[in-house]
């Protein structure tokens, strides 16, 4: 008797990621709906953060813009829009940069999921 693991839709997955968007576990949502091999795609141009590939480079890059946090004032993420195996959200945030000041930033994310887990983020800004 074989066990078959159930693979979660994309709509599963962009409902799981907005549970956990809310209270803004990143981590959790990295470490449960990212696949290893994904990639994070940055615009061109991008000050300060580049695309990577795997999931421990996504990690990587996150915590680097952590860290490049002197204050956090507020946030949000929109609720998912799907389409085939793709989802988005918008996403902001309110926050003093070291060195730079406090801005307001928003941006478009658009996810691909593959097998029950997301393969790639693209961010538009």
């Amino acid at each position: 008797m074989s066990t078959l693991e159930a693979v979660m839709t994309t709509q599963e997955v962009a409902n799981r990621f907005n549970e956990l968007a809310q209270t803004n576990q990143w981590d959790q949502i990295q470490d449960e709906l990212f696949a290893n091999n994904a990639v994070s795609v940055e615009p061109p141009g991008a000050q300060g953060l580049q695309s990577v590939e795997g999931l421990a480079a996504i990690k990587e890059k996150g915590k680097q813009f952590a860290e490049s946090l002197e204050e956090m004032h507020g946030g949000y993420t929109t609720a998912p829009v799907v389409g085939g195996r793709f989802f988005s959200v918008a996403m902001g945030m309110d926050c003093t940069m070291k060195g730079m000041g406090r801005m307001k930033m928003d941006e478009v994310a658009v996810y691909e999921v593959k097998d029950g887990k997301i393969v790639k983020e693209q961010f538009f800004y």
